[in-house]
């Protein structure tokens, strides 16, 4: 039986109850709460907001950091923990995520601003120096280190860009020294289809047989990129990007969504490579092809993709703080939210002033509205890197919403 009623004079409502009821009502129905908020009248966040979020988040990472400037630890495990074999896999992650806190640290500009912040950085950037050179494939099956050297070129490249600025030219060689490694690591750990994966469960030889996986492949992409446009004599060898490029193109379908990965290209239909599936990733390879040249990566790609995410933006929150990857709607992971959201921020960071603002907005109000007590942000039980990654990966967002 459908009860009926009259609707309600809205006017008669309080803004704040309306607006939350609008919203209440529409994540029940399969709205994401940004779409259900623009659609109650709530304005944008404001600078300030923003702002503030960004100092939470910051103040959390100053918090979390270890006595010898890294984040993260194999502690806080759980009863279901992602394969980790030690203790190459967790040099891996406690590099990968150090890495990604330098970046959040000097794109927020709180290294410049706050003193605490500024003596954080000096002690990451001094761990990351030593320890990142050593980071190597755990196991023959475990490359979880691509991750590390991807994110660590990110970081260093902003390192260089600070060096360069203080005058320090012997660290901003030995930043450029490194970089150069790394991208030869990576080059050394490229899959043998192109591109890259993280396991190897096909024969674990020196040049991994892994699947190229389209997300971990664009993530290299666009750290190649910054590296290449950022950092002088940086060059990335033509035919490493070429294969990458068409590695994520095999993988790639009509409507801009892509494959988990190339070993799924027989079951394109299957939840994970539809566009639900796609959404925390679709903006991460949209973002590294248009770097790299693809024109038929418009803004109006761009806009689709990041309006996708706005409007199903509930569906992909289900997988948030789930314990088993893969355990939601499309096979999607926690994982795989905040990382969306931070390549959506650089789909958002590539599009004109004017197109951008109301992306900007929805960004915002997304981010903003989930940031924990502690003000960290976190998607996925894992160990105790989940907090630091996601932090990182907000803030690094938040900064290009302001």
């Amino acid at each position: 039986m459908i009860a009926r009623f009259t609707a309600p004079d809205v006017n008669a409502f309080p803004k704040a109850i309306l607006t939350g009821a609008m919203a209440l009502a529409a994540i029940l129905g399969g709205m994401s709460p940004a779409t259900a908020l623009a659609d109650a009248g709530a304005g944008a966040p404001s600078r300030a907001d923003i702002e503030s979020s960004i100092d939470r988040g910051i103040a959390f990472l100053l918090e979390d950091q270890n006595d010898n400037g890294s984040w993260g630890s194999a502690r806080q495990t759980k009863g279901l923990n992602i394969y980790a074999p030690v203790p190459g896999a967790h040099e891996a992650f406690r590099g990968a995520v150090t890495a990604m806190a330098i970046t959040a640290l000097i794109e927020s500009g709180r290294a410049d601003s706050d003193p605490a912040a500024g003596a954080a950085l000096r002690k990451a950037e001094a761990w990351l120096l030593e320890k990142l050179p050593e980071v190597r494939r755990a196991t023959p099956d475990a490359i979880y280190n691509v991750w590390t050297h991807g994110y660590g070129i990110q970081a260093l490249v902003r390192l260089h860009e600070r060096a360069v600025e203080a005058s320090e030219e012997a660290k901003a060689n030995r930043i450029r020294r490194l970089i150069d490694q790394q991208v030869e690591l990576l080059a050394h750990y490229e899959s043998v289809d192109g591109g890259w994966g993280y396991y190897d469960f096909r024969v674990g030889t020196k040049r991994p047989a892994s699947s190229s996986i389209s997300f971990t492949t664009a993530t290299m992409l666009v750290a190649f990129h910054e590296a290449e446009t950022r950092v002088p004599g940086i060059e990335v060898p033509d035919a490493l990007v070429d294969r990458a490029i068409k590695a994520i193109n095999r993988q790639r379908k009509p409507d801009n969504s892509y494959l988990y990965g190339e070993y799924l290209k027989a079951r394109p239909m299957y939840g994970i490579n539809r566009p639900g599936g796609s959404l925390g990733r679709s903006q991460a390879c949209n973002i590294a092809l248009r770097y790299w040249g693809d024109e038929t990566v418009t803004d109006a790609v761009l806009e689709e993709w990041l309006e996708r995410l706005r409007d199903r933006n509930g569906w992909l929150g289900i997988g948030r703080k789930r314990p088993v990857p893969h355990e939601s709607w499309f096979q999607v992971a926690g994982y795989f939210f905040y990382y969306g959201h931070y390549y959506a921020a650089l789909c958002i960071e590539d599009l004109p002033a004017d197109k951008a603002r109301r992306h900007q907005a929805m960004l915002a109000g997304v981010l903003l509205g989930l940031q924990e007590k502690d003000g960290s942000w976190w998607d996925f039980p894992f160990y105790s890197y989940h907090q630091p990654y996601g932090t990182a990966f907000s803030v690094m967002a938040l900064a290009r919403c302001r």
